[in-house]
């Protein structure tokens, strides 16, 4: 009876009973397809978010595929993957994960000892060996911008002592250091919408790659400025990801080259079915 009293618990137990329903709903998509198609897991980086791959979605949908873009929380890659991890648990039959710029970082570490995840797929993304960082990879290798464009935030941490730090691009050289083959029109307002990486987060050290037991994929962007293509190649024969390049393509490749991340995604699917 006291439960009846706090209408934020009433409205809580609602969604906890409604919990199969909802389970049941996100997992149809999945069974629409006769079982045949994986479900594609799109993981976001820092200064981005789930839109980023609004045009590969659109393609992905169309195809017949069910598709799931989860907010990365970006605080920390232990945390972070752990996240991505409660959300595909959730999903039934086979899945592909796909992760762009941290993102890959996130799914390296949360496709790990995961059964039913039968493919990863890097988009211009970190593809850590265990004990590596994000930010220890790109500085590895010459060609970044990012560092210089970055503005540093602090925000709170009630269980810490010291602030925590996010970093920001630089709204003056978010264009031509992140997304240089957008139109500016555009990339104005990706710059004021951007989500912030903290520096625990990127400077996280990864643990066991899923990459060594998982097939990989790579979609490697030869004009990226924030992560090298020389990075993404090493990173890419380490894992031994089949490649693809995006001549000319800038760090967010899914936006400007959809149709070339789409056509490796099915490349995965198809060489594991």
């Amino acid at each position: 009876m006291a439960f009846e009293r706090h209408p934020r618990r009433r409205v809580l137990g609602g969604m906890l009973a409604a919990g199969g329903a909802l389970t049941l709903g996100t997992a149809a998509p999945a069974s629409a397809h006769s079982g045949t198609r994986p479900t594609v897991v799109l993981v976001h980086g820092v200064f981005a978010d789930a839109s980023g791959w609004s045009a590969v979605t659109e393609r992905l949908l169309k195809a017949g595929y069910p598709v799931i873009a989860p907010a990365n929380p970006l605080r920390d890659l232990a945390g972070d993957a752990t996240y991505v991890r409660s959300v595909i648990d959730t999903l039934p039959g086979p899945l592909i994960l796909v992760g762009h710029s941290y993102g890959g970082a996130v799914i390296t570490n949360a496709g790990r000892d995961h059964a039913n995840v039968k493919a990863l797929v890097y988009v211009a993304a970190f593809a850590p060996d265990e004990g590596e960082s994000a930010l220890e990879l790109a500085g590895r290798f010459p060609g970044s911008q990012l560092e210089p464009a970055l503005v540093g935030r602090p925000f709170p941490i009630p269980v810490a002592e010291q602030p925590g730090l996010d970093g920001y691009i630089d709204p003056a050289r978010f264009h031509d250091v992140f997304a240089q083959d957008l139109p500016r029109a555009q990339t104005r307002v990706m710059a004021t919408a951007q989500r912030p990486g903290s520096v625990d987060g990127l400077a996280g050290l990864s643990g066991a790659p899923a990459w060594n037991t998982v097939p990989s994929w790579y979609v490697l962007a030869t004009d990226d400025r924030v992560i090298p293509p020389a990075a993404q190649r090493f990173m890419a024969e380490r894992a031994k990801s089949k490649v693809v390049e995006a001549r000319g393509a800038s760090h967010v490749v899914m936006m400007s080259r959809p149709d070339t991340v789409v056509r490796h995604i099915e490349a995965a699917y198809r060489a594991t079915r």
